[in-house]
């Protein structure tokens, strides 16, 4: 690797012991622990072909390159920047023959897939609707985390005209738009099946959901056991370490 390709606003992050790496802007949107959690417990089978929608610097892709056996990959991401530095990060892990980044608009990809294209499905969408919270004033982490660009409900729209039947989508969305997430999941056809709550601590709220549904699946949730970030001690819980180790 040419250490050129990286600039002085830029910082490289490595993975699973130097496995994957990762450019991303000093400033600006990062990719959070969420992205992590989420492309590692993803459960993608194997020939699958699998979109992300909202790909940012590429990380969900990336990660679920090198840890499952998935066919294909797209990474679909609305910013211009962030699309090429995802398309820069591909060509950095050698994957450009197993994911490709798409620079649209989630709305626009009616016109780019037949319906049913994909089996699976991932997104870390932006879950604050506009006029809540404070916008950050970076264009990057604002449309990350707003609904300015894109709302759930376009989203899950999207969503459900991609997967085909019985296909799935794996999301991470805060616990106090639960009921937001399961209402328009099952307002496209997506049957919720599976939930896991993330706490940061075991004595304290969760913060995050993991909830992974299914189109035209039956009506049954399980509720898997919770996911514990940190430790007593303000470490990585066991759970972690294994997330962030490579698998075998």
């Amino acid at each position: 690797m040419n250490i050129d390709y990286i600039s002085s606003d830029e910082t490289l992050d490595t993975m699973f012991q130097g496995r994957l790496k990762v450019i991303q802007k000093k400033r600006g949107y990062r990719f959070s622990l969420d992205a992590v959690i989420l492309g590692r417990l993803a459960p993608v089978s194997a020939g699958d072909r699998v979109i992300d929608l909202g790909t940012g610097c590429g990380i969900i892709p990336l990660i679920l390159a090198v840890t499952t056996s998935a066919k294909e990959i797209v990474g679909v991401e609305l910013q211009e920047e962030l699309a090429e530095l995802a398309i820069r990060n591909v060509k950095l892990n050698g994957l450009t023959e197993k994911i490709t980044i798409v620079k649209e608009d989630l709305k626009n990809l009616y016109s780019f897939y037949p319906a049913g294209s994909f089996d699976f499905i991932v997104s870390n969408p932006p879950f604050r609707k506009q006029q809540t919270g404070r916008i950050s004033p970076q264009e990057q982490k604002s449309l990350a985390r707003h609904e300015i660009a894109v709302s759930l409900a376009e989203m899950l729209k999207v969503a459900s005209y991609l997967l085909r039947t019985q296909g799935k989508i794996f999301l991470i969305y805060p616990a106090f738009r639960l009921v937001d997430l399961f209402y328009e999941m099952r307002k496209e056809g997506i049957e919720p099946k599976t939930l896991q709550c993330v706490h940061s601590r075991v004595d304290t709220p969760a913060k995050m959901v993991l909830v992974e549904g299914m189109k035209g699946g039956g009506e049954e949730l399980k509720v898997k056991e919770p996911l514990v970030i940190y430790d007593h001690e303000g470490e990585y819980t066991l759970a972690l370490q294994e997330i962030y180790a490579l698998p075998l």
